[in-house]
């Protein structure tokens, strides 16, 4: 049997801070150890993915990324991800949890706060989940959370999906990376599709039910149909009644891997470059 305490099993404490001693974690800020966070939902992602695909994907993208880190000389360690987000889309599916923006800023704050009394100054965060409320909701407590404890915090992603939510590209929590993970199609894919079902596949395959994905039809949304799937709530369970926007049945395990190391690359380039900039 193996001893590698991370050799087991698919846990999202794996790699984290909270498989640490407090000894070896006050070890990692005295070393001006960057912190990682990921923060995404427990919601439905169709019939084929768990309900936390938005939880298992930044987690790995983190370990990924933390790796990559190391490799340019940047100390990081990975905080235990964020679940409890706010689902507006899917909110009416079963198994998505419904939490208000207001109550995760506050919790949000706090974690942030814990983080400089432990004596980390900085911290990057990454969102495992597309709901546009969700994210200027991660974006309003990175803001706040900087503000009152100090920490210098950071929302990375693509400019792309900055510009999506609102959030200008200038702001001075917001990291956009160089470049983002190209999506190339006629039609939308968003949601438990091609890119999420092949990245989960390649990461975590005992987790997908894929002998499902042959029968799931490609929804082949437009702009109208993704803005009306946007609304939530009723819109989005009669627009996609199985919980899946995109194709599924054209996920592919090597393409889901090759998407996930692009990720990752792109995320780690932006903090090594931020690290690097700064005094």
């Amino acid at each position: 049997m193996s001893t590698d305490k991370h050799s087991a099993g698919y846990s999202i404490f794996r790699e984290t801070m909270a498989d640490m001693t407090f000894p070896e974690l006050a070890d990692a800020a005295a070393r001006r150890a960057v912190v990682l966070w990921g923060l995404g939902v427990i919601e439905q992602h169709g019939p084929h993915l768990p309900l936390a695909t938005d939880v298992y994907m930044p987690s790995e993208l983190l370990r990924r990324v933390r790796r990559l880190l190391a490799e340019k000389g940047v100390n990081s360690v990975i905080m235990p991800p964020f679940y409890w987000g706010v689902n507006h889309v899917s909110g009416l599916f079963p198994g998505s949890f419904v939490v208000r923006p207001e109550i995760m800023v506050e919790l949000m704050v706090d974690l942030i706060k814990s983080l400089k009394k432990d004596s980390f100054a900085r911290l990057f965060c990454v969102s495992g989940h597309g709901d546009a409320l969700h994210n200027r909701t991660v974006h309003a407590g990175i803001k706040r959370g900087a503000e009152e404890s100090g920490v210098q915090a950071y929302f990375v992603g693509a400019p792309s999906f900055f510009k999506r939510i609102g959030i200008e590209a200038g702001d001075p929590h917001v990291l956009p990376t160089d470049g983002e993970v190209e999506r190339p199609g006629k039609y939308f894919d968003v949601h438990a599709g091609k890119y999420e079902t092949s990245s989960m596949w390649a990461v975590y395959p005992g987790l997908v039910k894929d002998e499902l994905l042959p029968g799931l039809k490609s929804t082949d949304f437009v702009l109208d149909d993704i803005a009306e799937w946007r609304k939530g709530g009723e819109h989005a369970l009669r627009k996609t009644p199985q919980g899946y926007l995109g194709d599924p049945a054209a996920s592919d395990r090597g393409f889901g891997e090759q998407v996930m190391a692009d990720h990752a690359a792109l995320v780690a380039a932006a903090i090594a470059d931020k690290v690097r900039a700064a005094p």
